[in-house]
């Protein structure tokens, strides 16, 4: 069956690995995220290639009135909106008392409060078709904490929250909510972090890679976005139909510690 899905923060690392499997296996995608026009572009035209529509939004995802827009143009654009998954994420390593407060507020709005605002607006329209996907992109660290990361833990955390209390609002209606817990992903975003890290502990970083991030994944090895995709695109499935509020950690054993 035809699916319409719209994927935030899809330009880039695990929402661009889910797009591209939710057009491999015939969905209309709608796009969002941030970058150069140029490879946005690219990046449309090769999930085209795949056969099913593919859009472009470019919601911010700290405006409100931006993301209510993304929903409503999916569903107007591809006459349906099957497949909501709240990726974007943002992240920012400091300790608490030297923690910018900006940066604080626009991770708990990116984090967590647009996905908020996408369920806000996309659940409506599930309701009406009574069938709908909504797949929350957490975290090991929706689960657990690690210093230096107050507001993304306190957002991720939330996450697990806000995916809980919507699938029991849901159950009843066909839609299934449920979130993915990856651990250290090797994506631009935790690249990023990787200096800063450095930085804050005063260690090397290769240090932060062996010492840090894979200390806490038994199988000394970096998640694949492929992994995460695969994943999700189980839980936007038929198959996945009495699975709802709960969450698939893929993190190398992390949380089993």
């Amino acid at each position: 069956m035809k699916r319409a899905a719209v994927i935030t923060g899809s330009t880039s690392g695990i929402g661009l690995a889910i797009a591209t499997a939710l057009a491999r296996s015939g969905a209309d995608v709608m796009l969002n995220g941030f970058g150069p026009a140029e490879e946005i572009d690219a990046i449309v035209a090769r999930l085209k290639a795949h056969g099913g529509r593919v859009a472009y939004h470019g919601a911010d995802m700290t405006k409100p009135e931006e993301i209510e827009d993304l929903i409503a143009r999916t569903h107007r654009d591809f006459g349906s909106l099957d497949v909501l998954v709240n990726n974007a994420g943002i992240q920012h390593v400091e300790k608490i008392e030297d923690f910018p407060v900006a940066k604080w507020d626009q991770i708990i709005a990116i984090n967590l409060s647009s996905s908020f605002h996408t369920m806000r607006a996309a659940i409506p329209l599930m309701k009406a078709k009574g069938k709908g996907r909504i797949i929350n992109i957490a975290s090991a660290h929706g689960l657990v904490a690690s210093p230096f990361k107050a507001a993304y833990v306190a957002a991720k955390h939330g996450i697990m929250g806000l995916t809980k209390t919507a699938a029991l609002e849901l159950a009843e209606f066909g839609i299934t909510v449920n979130a993915i817990c990856p651990g250290y992903v090797l994506t631009p975003l935790v690249e990023k972090q990787i200096p800063d890290t450095a930085r804050t502990r005063g260690i090397t970083e290769a240090q932060v890679k062996s010492d840090v991030m894979l200390k806490f994944q038994p199988t000394k090895d970096f998640v694949s976005v492929e992994e995460v995709a695969a994943t999700a695109l189980f839980l936007a499935s038929d198959e996945a139909r009495q699975i709802t509020g709960t969450h698939f950690s893929i993190d190398g054993g992390w949380t089993a510690q």
